[in-house]
């Protein structure tokens, strides 16, 4: 390795503790800014850059077409440009750099390709899937009622603790990025798919760990991981007769398009996903705008 991508992997390592330490952001945003400066990284050190404390609009735009070369979709590449200008303020916060060029780059369009959106059918189909004679049957099935009828992440599921269920009430708690907490209505499928596994499953599955917090266990008492919940999402798509993309996200971005189209208020919909800008929830009308269309053009005798 040379000075230079030593000294560069030495400042994301300092920036990736200053944001974690001193910004407060959640362990998984500082992960994935992580990740994307490695590929940053990677790129510097095979030439693309000849010194990154003094890069121009030029080579920084270079890189974001790098980043579309190595087909990446538009929202990651999107990501990797945040990750980017932040590392650069932080670098100009340090006086590393006198200047931050890496504002200066217009972010790449997001969302032009439609996230994959279920239609109530198919959600339908999905949260059936689970068996009576499988072993955590109960467990499988309110684990995605609670997915659909809350929004959540992923993350924000397996997270899921006891003392964040208000059955009584109709709602939970989940934190979400950042350590923000908000509260989720349930809906009475979720909640009944809840209670049913609560009394009469999740007890023998925290014999070993009584004392485990987590709604969500493995046997053992163990809390679920994402990599499982994501794990259980496709097996139980691909039983449902669904598109391989369908993932734990995929019931998030089915949640908001139901709620717009359904005539959900914009604001109320940015209240229950937690996104901190409206414009972040604004994506998913025009995802409702861009499905119509496709209805359209597919069952319209003119719509070709």
């Amino acid at each position: 390795m040379t000075s230079a991508n030593a000294a560069l992997a030495s400042d994301v390592n300092a920036f990736k503790h200053y944001v974690l330490a001193e910004r407060g952001l959640a362990r998984n945003s500082v992960l994935a800014y992580g990740r994307d400066l490695e590929r940053f990284q990677l790129w510097v050190a095979s030439g693309g850059l000849k010194d990154y404390l003094q890069p121009t609009v030029r080579e920084l735009s270079q890189y974001l077409a790098f980043c579309r070369e190595e087909n990446l979709a538009a929202p990651s590449v999107a990501r990797h440009l945040v990750a980017l200008k932040m590392f650069y303020r932080y670098l100009r916060l340090e006086e590393r750099v006198q200047k931050n060029t890496a504002e200066l780059l217009n972010s790449p369009a997001l969302w032009e390709r439609i996230p994959q959106v279920l239609s109530p059918e198919s959600v339908d189909k999905l949260l059936m899937a689970p068996r009576g004679d499988e072993r955590f049957y109960l467990r499988d099935r309110a684990l995605l009622e609670t997915l659909y009828a809350t929004g959540s992440r992923a993350s924000e599921v397996v997270g899921l603790t006891l003392a964040d269920l208000h059955l009584d009430s109709g709602f939970c708690k989940c934190l979400g990025k950042g350590n923000k907490q908000r509260v989720v209505p349930l809906g009475a499928k979720a909640m009944g798919a809840m209670r049913t596994y609560l009394a009469n499953q999740r007890p023998l599955l925290v014999r070993p760990n009584p004392e485990a917090p987590w709604v969500f266990v493995s046997r053992g008492g163990k809390a679920l991981t994402r990599e499982m919940l994501w794990i259980l999402v496709k097996k139980y798509a691909g039983r449902a007769g669904l598109n391989a993309r369908v993932s734990p996200h995929t019931l998030r971005h089915s949640f908001a398009t139901h709620l717009l189209a359904g005539g959900a208020d914009l604001r109320t919909v940015q209240e229950l996903l937690g996104h901190a800008n409206i414009r972040t929830t604004q994506h998913y009308t025009h995802v409702d705008q861009a499905r119509l269309k496709a209805i359209h053009r597919q069952f319209h005798p003119r719509g070709k």
